[in-house]
């Protein structure tokens, strides 16, 4: 549940999109822009064949918020499949009493626990549907019974993770792609050259001159290696899937510390404990960017079997985006301090919301096969999630400040 702290509303700036779907805001300092629609949307669905039975494997939290309300602009009738812990839709900022009453009047819910697999197989058999948008699985036996309860099933869609990569001195990661060099891949994009003359084209040198279809290596030993099985298992049931692998995703309603664990710090006119020297290079990804990327991949035959890398355009590093986020909230230039994480002793709490590493990956293939590009740059970003989460005095966590007070501790004990 979110907590709730008050903050001067002071502290809260326009944003240049500061709503979810309704209009879009006007602002000075940045540019206008129009309320929310990810680029390369399709248009609403008007007939009837094209519109899919969508099950959405949770919803109710933080990337299914956005993307289920997508499916249902494009004419899509979307089931979220819950415990039903929590409310199953929810009006947010921004989105008006006759939005919000639309989209909530289309959203059909299925109750249950996805590990009683019995139930799973025996509820969504008597269903049948067409699609499923599994956001929140994280073991491949969670999905082997969706795919046993539906052999009609025209698409799987996953939600994994750029976790799954092995730390690499080679950067960014990137996934498998289509060659170009094979027959069939010209044929169906309209090429006549020669393995030898395409194998020199730029297409192919765009994964900073990698050799078609060499992929980053995977750790078999990560925490999110259930994605791998997943993605496996998949692959070797035959199914029609696609693969989505975010890096970090941050946005209104990010249930991870992410760009919140700044926030707080902020607000509190505390120093910001950044680990190392602070100019680690990491990578975010705004969550309706993510949900775009969700939507377009929906029966689109260059998504069959395939894994897209999902993220923001740009890379950032862990003093930069301590700066990004104040800029962001309004705050004053952050004070950051710098520290060796090796000199303390944290126990099982976390210190700062990152892996202390270079940490990016590629998002070439989406943008050149998809058609999708972020509509966000970071600062925007994250006055977005400002504004509509953070800034409205909602948050996911209280803040907790023992472990700076520790380095701090450490850094004033020093001088």
């Amino acid at each position: 549940m979110a907590a709730t702290a008050s903050l001067k509303s002071s502290l809260r700036l326009p944003s240049p999109i500061s709503d979810f779907s309704g209009a879009a805001v006007s602002v000075s300092a940045q540019k206008s822009r129009r309320s929310w629609q990810p680029r390369g949307a399709r248009v609403q669905v008007s007939a009837a064949a094209d519109s899919k039975n969508i099950l959405v494997m949770g919803g109710t939290r933080f990337i299914g918020v956005f993307l289920s309300r997508l499916l249902v602009k494009e004419g899509h009738q979307v089931t979220l499949f819950t415990r039903g812990k929590a409310p199953i839709t929810q009006q947010l900022p921004g989105e008006s009493d006759a939005e919000y009453a639309e989209f909530s009047s289309k959203i059909q819910h299925l109750k249950g626990d996805r590990m009683d697999f019995e139930f799973v197989k025996a509820s969504l058999a008597a269903k049948g549907y067409d699609v499923v948008y599994d956001i929140n699985g994280r073991e491949a036996a969670e999905v082997e019974p969706i795919i046993d309860a539906l052999p009609d099933l025209e698409q799987y869609i996953y939600c994994s993770s750029a976790g799954v990569y092995l730390k690499s001195d080679l950067l960014p990661h990137c996934e498998v792609w289509p060659d170009p060099r094979h027959k069939q891949w010209r044929h169906e994009n309209g090429h006549t050259h020669e393995q030898g003359a395409l194998s020199h084209s730029p297409w192919v040198s765009l994964v900073y001159g990698r050799p078609p279809l060499q992929a980053d290596a995977v750790d078999p030993k990560s925490r999110h290696k259930g994605k791998l099985e997943t993605e496996s298992l998949l692959t070797a049931r035959g199914v029609n899937w696609t693969s989505i692998r975010p890096v970090y995703i941050y946005g209104p309603h990010n249930y991870n510390p992410v760009e919140e664990w700044f926030f707080h710090r902020l607000k509190a006119g505390r120093p910001i404990p950044i680990p190392g020297a602070g100019n680690q290079i990491t990578q975010l990804g705004h969550v309706k960017d993510l949900a775009a990327a969700f939507n377009l991949v929906l029966g689109n035959p260059k998504a069959s079997q395939q894994i897209f890398n999902i993220s923001g355009a740009k890379y950032v590093t862990f003093d930069g985006l301590a700066r990004a986020c104040a800029k962001a909230g309004g705050f004053p230039e952050p004070e950051l301090v710098h520290y060796n994480p090796k000199e303390f002793d944290f126990g099982k709490k976390k210190a700062f919301p990152f892996r202390d590493q270079h940490f990016f990956a590629s998002i070439e293939k989406a943008t050149r096969e998809l058609g999708w590009t972020p509509e966000f740059d970071l600062v925007e970003g994250l006055t977005d999630s400002y504004n509509l989460d953070f800034g409205r005095g909602t948050f996911r966590k209280a803040a907790d400040f023992t472990t700076d007070d520790m380095i701090l501790g450490k850094k004033l004990a020093t001088v």
